[in-house]
């Protein structure tokens, strides 16, 4: 998931700066406060990386297909890879 903020520029001075942090952290505690709809994840054709208790990822099932069953949503915890539904 990608949070849009603005991205920073040239401030001309400490004032400009302290707006533009307080007006991206506010956008922070929007998304976390009121989440959103819907949430998209992009289909993985590896194992992440350093798979951690609680991940969930979208196994495209043909580069990468955890456990032999296929593509789709995956859950990790036990130390394994978990199909969700």
């Amino acid at each position: 998931m990608t949070l849009d903020c603005n991205p920073p520029h040239t401030f001309k001075g400490l004032e400009d700066l302290a707006q533009w942090v307080w007006d991206n952290l506010k956008r922070i505690e929007q998304e976390f406060n009121l989440g959103r709809d819907a949430y998209y994840l992009k289909e993985l054709h590896e194992e992440p990386p350093k798979p951690r208790t609680g991940m969930v990822v979208l196994a495209d099932g043909t580069d990468w297909n955890p456990g032999g069953t296929g593509a789709g949503f995956y859950g990790y915890y036990g130390a394994a890879w978990h199909k969700l539904g």
